[in-house]
């Protein structure tokens, strides 16, 4: 009887050289694009510790509150200068960066509208599955409490990891993918 080997580990991604990356990649607006800031933030682990191999991706509306999507149910964007989407990929210190502007605000359900924000997934070594949250924006205080997603937490600590902080160049926002100050992340 002969006897087997182990079997070897797999690999699980993000494979940053297989379609993760291009020349655009943190730039949703060109550089020099009017209102545009950056949201730069840190993918930090549960034991604290910088996450340095991450993807952020960033998915948003324009500052008119459209999509540059065929799906938006008003019609895409049809602007040169805005792509919508952001993709960074973190370094060794966990860090990344997005150059975006503001988004306006969107239709929710029923007639609603959602307040200014930006859809988040994250994607990391470890990670079958990517994580999705948003950032939301402190000084948009009317539409952030009339917003289907976030009145629907708690106001909790933990409705606090989706809100961005003031900073210098535009916002910070990090992401703690688990622990005390885990941000919250959205099953979809």
């Amino acid at each position: 009887m002969s006897k087997l080997g182990v079997t070897p580990s797999q690999t699980v991604g993000p494979y940053f050289a297989i379609g993760l990356t291009w020349d655009d990649g943190p730039d949703v607006v060109p550089q020099g694009t009017d209102g545009a800031f950056w949201i730069r933030g840190r993918v930090i682990d549960g034991n604290g510790d910088p996450v340095p191999d991450a993807v952020v991706e960033t998915w948003q509306a324009d500052s008119g509150g459209r999509f540059a999507h065929p799906d938006d149910p008003r019609g895409a964007v049809d602007r040169g200068d805005f792509r919508g989407l952001g993709r960074c990929g973190t370094d060794k210190e966990g860090r990344f960066g997005i150059h975006t502007v503001k988004p306006g605000r969107v239709p929710g359900q029923n007639g609603t509208l959602q307040a200014p924000h930006i859809d988040v997934t994250v994607m990391a070594r470890g990670m079958l599955a990517r994580l999705v949250t948003r950032i939301y924006f402190p000084e948009e205080e009317a539409a952030n409490a009339e917003d289907p997603v976030l009145s629907s937490l708690p106001a909790t600590a933990a409705s606090e990891t989706l809100m961005a902080v003031k900073s210098d160049d535009g916002y910070s926002f990090d992401i703690h993918l688990q622990g005390e100050n885990e941000t919250v992340f959205f099953s979809i």
